[in-house]
């Protein structure tokens, strides 16, 4: 059995009736809001849900939900990504390289605190932290940004001379640069943190570029000898200072030796003198003999030609005036003592 159907007759037929048609725009806006209901957030982003204009909450990353038909809105806030700003300069991009363009000169020509004029160029570098407060809280944003690091700049460049902003107090400037914008933008709600304050070039006019470069080959000299000067210095005082310790510990050595030694002289005379006063006699003669012994010992006194010198008593109490100077018994002279010991 064959069922002819017309293709425009049935056409006609289906649209013709309301409910069809209610049907196909009910199954349209399903699409449509479903379509709608859903958005992507990436990882570096967080996503601020309004309602109805007003805020109303902050995803995180991932696929999200929100109402469709434009009751909810969403706006994607890169809040990982350090965004940069510049100053005094633009990087132009040129094939793979960049390439700094000084066009932006009123910017970057600041007075200094000694009166002098220099061009400074900066970038910042800052990321949002707060993506309700940086989406509604300031409208110009970017200019902000903009005015207040200026002006943080050119007040820290005005309190110092050219000098020392050239050079030691470079990073100074840098550090206080950030402690002071990030005080102001958050006193504004802009919802962002500088993370770091990055002084360029940092050059003085044209007209006298080349003195000041004369003054900083002169300071750099300057500092070379200073250095030399320490190295020599840190090289040789160790090594005098290591000398004199070592005489002086030299010193300390034989002072104790001297001392140790006189001490055990008077110790050893105060132990004979307490003897002596036991026996007086005994001591005495004891003491005589002990020094004979020594003088007058199986070795002698002998000379370097092996002859004995007798050393006789220079009053000629003790032994007799006589001194044997060769085997055949005859006597040439004597020879006294200046001291001798009793």
């Amino acid at each position: 059995m064959e069922v002819n159907v017309n293709p425009k007759k049935f056409s006609a037929n289906f649209f013709s009736k309301p409910s069809r048609i209610i049907l196909i725009f009910a199954v349209i806006l399903v699409v449509a809001g479903a379509g709608s209901c859903f958005f992507k957030v990436d990882e570096t982003e967080q996503a601020v849900i309004t309602r109805f204009g007003k805020y109303y909450t902050t995803l995180g990353p991932g696929l999200q939900m929100k109402l469709p038909f434009g009751i909810d809105k969403s706006y994607n806030v890169p809040v990982k990504v350090v965004q940069t700003e510049q100053f005094g300069f633009q990087t132009v991009k040129a094939g793979v390289r960049n390439e700094y363009k000084n066009d932006i000169t009123d910017e970057s020509t600041m007075l200094t605190g000694d009166l002098n004029i220099v061009d400074v160029e900066w970038i910042i570098q800052y990321r949002i932290v707060d993506p309700k407060a940086w989406l509604f809280n300031v409208k110009e944003r970017r200019q902000t940004i903009r005015d207040i690091s200026r002006s943080a700049i050119n007040a820290l460049v005005g309190d110092r001379a050219i000098l020392e902003i050239m050079g030691q107090e470079r990073t100074t400037i840098e550090n206080l640069a950030t402690e002071t914008m990030n005080t102001k933008f958050k006193e504004l709600g802009l919802g962002i943190n500088v993370t770091a304050v990055k002084l360029q070039n940092i050059v003085p006019p044209k007209g006298v570029q080349d003195a000041f470069e004369d003054v900083n080959k002169a300071i750099q000299d300057m500092n070379r000898f200073i250095n030399e000067g320490k190295e020599a210095y840190n090289s040789e005082i160790p090594k005098a200072q290591g000398l004199a310790d070592q005489q002086v510990q030299i010193a300390e050595g034989y002072a104790s030796e001297r001392v140790n030694k006189a001490q055990g002289d008077v110790a050893r005379f105060n132990s004979v003198y307490a003897e002596y006063k036991l026996a007086p006699a005994v001591t005495k003669k004891r003491l005589y003999l002990e020094t004979m012994e020594e003088l007058f010992g199986k070795d002698g006194n002998a000379d370097s030609d092996g002859q004995k010198n007798t050393l006789i008593d220079g009053e000629l109490k003790n032994v007799l005036p006589v001194k044997t100077l060769n085997g055949t018994g005859s006597t040439s002279g004597t020879r006294s003592s200046s001291s001798s010991k009793r």
